[in-house]
């Protein structure tokens, strides 16, 4: 079979492997769709994300679908979404409900653990959500990043009526504010320096846009929101004026969410301006329980993953795939082994 590894920063190699054989809990998937996620971009350009390192040659990719061919399983045939999450579920933290903080969480494309870019893979049978037939496999891939989005939402508390922020309108961003509409926010500013994903943001439920640009001033969004600033502020970018930038727009007494993954492993803010506001800082690590209601929103129609997905390419093509989702063309790459 194909497989796409990473062997040291920038350096992936497409080569041949023999088809893995599952061991006792796993199944056989044909993997359909891979999801290309700024995480995989981290291990790709820095080969690691903070003190998680490429210590040995590592398939990426944890957004994704596929179909179970095996051995033994009710699920044979089925098509499935995949939950790259494999927490161990006897430590403290899965006991307590939080298995995505667990002390032994393995995950894929993370580590030791390969991941997705690959045409064949074995994973534990637990993790598999069978798809709908109204649910394509590429929208299978991207229930990931909705559940990603989802926790942070949780996070979030957002209630019908409240004003929303959204700095950063990549997928997770952009999912974040068909979200936030669904909660029932009344008014969602977003930002971003691309000005095609603004306008994504606004078709999906943004009422306010701002462009971000070289001289930019955080007290615009501040500005836009009428001098009031926003209830619930999320960062969802990969930069820290963003992060900067939702401190500034959260109103006194406001909740701001952080999801983005900074390329330099720091977050800073302006401390008085934070303490001044009495604000609750959150920070969001991936998710929790959260493909059952993933999977409900999408076939009823609620959230649209669909439109997100606007480039896609074979495994063999991986080189340009990569590139474009690097120039952060478009919304999301996926890739189909």
């Amino acid at each position: 079979m194909n497989v796409l590894r990473l062997h040291d920063v920038g350096e992936l190699r497409l080569g041949s492997e023999p088809v893995p054989q599952p061991k006792l809990g796993e199944v056989l998937l044909r993997v359909t769709a891979v999801g290309i996620c700024g995480s995989d971009l981290h291990w790709l350009e820095e080969g690691g994300i903070g003190d998680a390192q490429v210590t040995q040659p590592l398939v990426l990719g944890h957004e994704f679908a596929g179909v179970v061919l095996g051995p033994d399983s009710d699920l044979s045939g089925q098509r499935v979404a995949v939950d790259p999450a494999i927490p161990c579920q006897v430590c403290e933290f899965c006991r307590g409900g939080y298995p995505n903080l667990c002390s032994d969480l393995h995950f894929a494309g993370h580590g030791l653990d390969d991941g997705a870019l690959r045409e064949y893979m074995d994973w534990p049978e637990g993790n598999l959500h069978p798809l709908p037939e109204t649910i394509s496999d590429e929208e299978g891939a991207l229930l990931e990043p909705l559940g990603v989005a989802l926790h942070a939402v949780d996070l979030g508390q957002i209630e019908p009526g409240s004003s929303v922020g959204v700095f950063g309108c990549g997928p997770i961003g952009l999912l974040v504010v068909q979200l936030a509409r669904l909660a029932g926010a009344a008014d969602i500013i977003v930002t971003d320096r691309l000005q095609h994903r603004l306008e994504a943001a606004i078709s999906m439920g943004a009422t306010k846009s701002v462009l971000v640009t070289d001289d930019w001033d955080v007290n615009k969004v501040w500005e836009v929101s009428a001098g009031r600033g926003v209830e619930v502020a999320f960062e969802v970018a990969v930069e820290n004026l963003a992060v900067e930038t939702a401190i500034t727009a959260a109103r006194p007494g406001g909740r701001v969410v952080l999801v983005g993954i900074p390329a330099e492993n720091q977050t800073s803010f302006t401390a008085s301006t934070a303490r001044r506001k009495g604000l609750t800082i959150k920070l969001s690590r991936r998710m929790k329980f959260t493909y059952p209601r993933a999977i409900q929103l999408v076939e009823g129609g609620l959230i649209d993953v669909r439109s997100l997905v606007t480039h896609r390419y074979p495994l063999s093509e991986y080189k340009q795939a990569l590139q474009v989702a690097k120039r952060r063309e478009g919304l999301k790459v996926v890739i189909q082994p």
